[in-house]
């Protein structure tokens, strides 16, 4: 029999439904890729046959079923469901702000990738998994948002630093998760499923918007 993997303050048990807040809240990452999915129908034939943006709205779908799945299941083969298509959107969108908004060469941007590979890699065996790994994608974002609106006037930088700054509430509100476990029975996990889906959503929006394939020529 597998053993269950019990690190949010809701679950209690190895129960299928021993998650119930944070399993149903990850609906909100459905709602979200259906949403992009309608504003993707409605753009012209360059975006549509973009496979690019395509990838980011198909992953933010295997995002809420694969965070379904973990929080339901709560074993390794469910925990994989849920972090690989994460880290997938972070590796994807990350390349095309860097290509497609910032402009840099292919081989810059293959560089940077590989090392924030290695910190996605390198930092949960430092620090932990729940903090460190969301934390290279928030500086990533205050990064790239912070040089697109200061120093080039880029209208997606200002919609990725306003994005950042929720991602940064999210991320507070899954650090507390535990920590307020004696007071809050329920947790927070499941704000951090919905605020998240905001997150793709609009920065997914932002290169639909912003990032068009034919600026990467």
């Amino acid at each position: 029999m597998h053993r269950h993997i019990d690190i949010y303050c809701e679950r209690v048990g190895p129960e299928f439904w021993a998650e119930p807040l944070n399993a149903v809240s990850n609906l909100a990452f459905i709602l979200a890729g259906g949403l992009l999915v309608v504003a993707f129908r409605r753009e012209g034939a360059t975006l549509r046959s973009d496979p690019a943006i395509a990838a980011l709205i198909g992953l933010v779908f295997f995002i809420g079923v694969g965070s379904g799945l973990f929080h339901t299941f709560a074993v390794v083969w469910s925990m994989l469901a849920d972090v690989i298509p994460i880290a997938a959107f972070i590796l994807l969108y990350m390349y095309l702000a860097l290509r497609r908004l910032v402009m840099l060469p292919l081989q810059a941007c293959l560089l940077i990738l590989l090392v924030v590979l290695a910190l996605v890699i390198a930092m949960p065996l430092l620090f932990g998994f729940s903090v460190s790994t969301y934390a290279v994608a928030l500086a990533a974002m205050i990064l790239v948002g912070g040089f697109l609106h200061f120093r080039r006037g880029h209208p997606a930088g200002l919609p990725i630093l306003i994005t950042a700054g929720v991602f940064a509430t999210s991320l507070s509100l899954r650090t507390i998760d535990l920590p307020l476990c004696e007071v809050l029975p329920i947790g927070t996990h499941y704000f951090w499923h919905v605020l998240n889906a905001v997150v793709l959503y609009w920065l997914t929006r932002t290169m639909m918007r912003h990032g068009r394939q034919a600026t990467a020529a």
